[in-house]
This record gives structure tokens, C-alpha cells and sequence, in this order.
């Protein structure tokens, strides 16, 4: 297996997309937003501000896998935003044909709410944000990859992990 795939994981609001397009630019890899996956069903329930279960959640993250495998059939590592908040979801994601590895965007609910009040845009509301740091379950020591404060700005947080992923970029 020689293709990567970095999962940028978190809460809503943590900086997947903005860590996940610096990594990409680095690195020279593409890059899938997570969010555009979701199927319509998923994205109205959303708006509506009821949380996604695992069985609206598991076509979504079989549909990232299935992204993250084909690009790597022909041997391209890619960068995938995906908030896998459970071990169980980042199980699906490690299933695809390539060495999976997280970047988990970590931060308290003070700063990471913040930042949700400030972004407009966004079919998730600020509402949703503490049912997805209930069903947050952070890495595992014997989970592939990093956990990073996001008070550091994105470049820190970019460069902390092309370092202990030992990535060069």
C-alpha cells in the first residue's frame, strides 16, 4: 500500500477545511471536502438542527472510503476533511485501500463555537455543535495519527502535523 490519505477530523468548526487545503497544497495531494459527499437527506436534517445517527452517517463515510481507495488504485495519496468523530466511523475510512491516517483538530467548545458564530454559509448550525462534542471520541494511542490544538494558527497547525506524521512537504 503506498498511497496516503490524510483524514482532517473534528467538530464542526474546528479548521478541517482550511488545515486540509494547506496539507494538500504542501504535500502537492488532492483534496476531497468531506461535506460534499453528505446526500441531500443528510444535509436537510442538518439544517433542520437534528444530529446525523450512524445509519444516515455510514453511506457518507462508505462513499469517503470508496474516494480515498480509488484515487489511491492508481497510486495518488489524497487529503479528505471528514469529522469521524467516532473510532467507529474512522474504521470505515481505514478500510479504504490506502494507509489512513488522522489529523485530529482538537479544541474547546469556547473557541470552537466562536468560530461557528462567525462563519455564515454553513448548513450546520452553532445548535449541532454539542451533539457532535458528545459523540466525539478523540484518538487512540494505537489510532494512525495526530491530535492538534487549533489555538495555534493553520500554518502551526499544518506544520506540527507534517511533523509528527513525518511527512515531508
Amino acid at each position: 500500500m503506498s498511497a496516503t490519505s490524510l483524514v482532517v477530523m473534528g467538530v464542526s468548526g474546528a479548521g478541517k477545511t482550511t488545515v486540509a487545503r494547506e496539507l494538500a497544497e504542501r504535500l502537492g495531494w488532492p483534496m476531497a471536502e468531506g461535506d460534499e459527499f453528505h446526500p441531500e437527506s443528510n444535509i436537510a436534517k442538518m439544517e433542520s438542527g437534528d444530529p446525523l445517527t450512524d445509519d444516515d452517517r455510514a453511506p457518507w463515510l462508505r462513499s469517503l472510503r470508496d474516494w480515498i481507495s480509488e484515487r489511491a488504485a492508481d497510486g495518488q495519496s489524497t487529503v479528505v476533511t471528514c469529522s469521524a468523530l467516532k473510532r467507529s466511523y474512522r474504521d470505515i475510512l481505514g478500510g479504504a485501500a490506502a494507509r489512513v491516517r488522522f489529523v485530529h483538530l482538537s479544541g474547546s467548545r469556547e473557541v470552537i463555537g466562536g468560530r461557528i458564530a462567525a462563519r455564515s454559509g454553513h448548513f450546520m448550525p452553532p445548535s449541532l455543535l454539542d451533539s457532535q462534542f458528545g459523540d466525539l471520541e478523540p484518538l487512540r494511542p494505537d489510532e494512525d495519527g495526530v491530535t492538534v490544538d487549533v489555538a495555534a494558527t493553520p500554518e502551526q497547525i499544518v506544520q506540527t502535523a507534517l511533523n509528527e506524521l513525518e511527512l515531508p512537504a
